[in-house]
């Protein structure tokens, strides 16, 4: 485990995620205007494993976030 001094948490990152990542995941997946959650679901575990990569966010953050709701079906939330 690495112990880091700044950490970027669960909120931010959700908000960074929203902002920056879901219009790509809604032009490539989702063009018939139905959310594609697969996709989205993929796309932040590659987003939280780029961040820990990039010690952004720590290994723990990584094992043990959640996905936000946006990328969790209605059912699963």
């Amino acid at each position: 485990m690495r112990d880091l001094s700044v950490v970027i948490l669960w909120a931010k990152a959700v908000e960074t995620f929203i902002r920056d990542e879901l219009p790509y995941i809604k032009r490539k997946y989702e063009r018939d205007g139905l959310p594609d959650y697969p996709a989205r679901s993929e796309h932040w575990n590659n987003y939280t494993d780029s961040l820990c990569k990039a010690r952004q966010i720590s290994d723990w953050q990584y094992e043990n976030w959640n996905h936000p709701d946006c990328c969790l079906a209605p059912w699963e939330r």
